[in-house]
């Protein structure tokens, strides 16, 4: 795993002049370009995909008419996702559609390859975050996760920014996370019957799993990262911020939907649990809203132990 987050963006561009441009633009700039054939578009839309952005082609659906239907209708399933469009000769939306360019972000065209880095790092990567934090969450959870399931093999995919908002699995669990220099929240979600089939499998005296023991395990996993969050990045606490600004959060259960009130993207975890005898793989996915404050200037990890060790201020006996 890496420290950097990437982020995937959809590509929607046939284009075999420019493919192998963007291709190379995608790997210089921390982007996980995927394509989906034009018939499973929106039913990809429609999935748990996490996305960050969209690069849209102005010839993607063959005429003028179909471009801007196409477009509107991405808007309409996804509208927390940025679309930047590929213009044939000049990066701009003045004459498109007034509907059409309500929906989209920003323009750009092929020559000028360092205007959509520009925006990239507007829409997707407008969060800075510190290499240590990205690290350490990690650590943390899967030190947690280890502790818990000891029995299975535990993975972590590279770290990922996203735009969207969708929910994972049926249950899921949130946190704030208060300090000097963030004010946000940690999400966790999974799948509620992957979980009951590993609690079911522990023995005789596990096999009256329910939901109300996964709620109860997602409770604990969720306070024990917390509490070594706490201790490595938080410390006692005393030095947050003046503002104490709250927004609402809002929960669709029916389209798999939360929004925290900001259209700050998020940093986001995919842990993989398998059991090597069944083979079947249980993700939990973490992500950090940072939707209240963020200073990533003010960024520093709680002195410690370890950090004491190697500044020579303690010795290993």
């Amino acid at each position: 795993m890496t420290d950097k987050p990437v982020s995937k963006v959809l590509v929607l561009d046939d284009s075999p002049a420019h493919g192998e441009n963007l291709k190379r633009f995608c790997e210089e700039n921390d982007l996980v370009g995927l394509k989906v054939r034009k018939n499973r578009l929106f039913s990809v839309l429609r999935s748990n995909i996490d996305l960050g952005a969209i690069l849209y082609a102005d010839d993607y659906g063959g005429s003028a008419a179909a471009n801007a239907e196409i477009a509107l209708k991405i808007h309409a399933v996804r509208p927390e996702l940025p679309i930047i469009i590929r213009r044939q000769t000049a990066a701009t939306l003045d004459d498109l559609p007034d509907g059409m360019r309500r929906v989209l972000c920003a323009a750009y065209v092929s020559s000028d390859m360092a205007a959509l880095q520009k925006l990239i790092g507007e829409y997707i990567f407008s969060l800075e975050y510190p290499n240590a934090l990205v690290r350490g969450i990690a650590e943390i959870t899967e030190t947690v996760l280890a502790g818990q399931f000891k029995r299975l093999a535990l993975s972590c995919d590279t770290p990922y920014i996203v735009r969207d908002r969708i929910i994972f699995g049926e249950v899921f669990s949130l946190i704030p996370l208060e300090s000097a220099w963030c004010r946000g929240y940690m999400m966790l979600q999974t799948e509620e019957e992957a979980i009951l089939d590993l609690l079911g499998g522990d023995g005789p005296a596990d096999t009256g799993a329910d939901f109300r023991r996964v709620n109860s395990l997602l409770g604990e996993i969720t306070n024990l990262i917390w509490g070594a969050f706490r201790n490595r990045y938080v410390g006692d606490g005393a030095a947050l911020s003046g503002s104490q600004v709250q927004v609402p959060l809002v929960v669709n259960h029916k389209h798999k939907y939360i929004s925290f009130g900001t259209e700050n993207p998020q940093l986001c975890f995919l842990y993989t649990l398998c059991d090597e005898g069944s083979g079947r793989p249980v993700k939990l996915y973490q992500r950090f809203v940072f939707n209240l404050s963020w200073s990533p200037e003010d960024f520093k990890e709680v002195e410690g132990v370890d950090a004491m060790v190697e500044s020579g201020e303690l010795e290993l006996f």
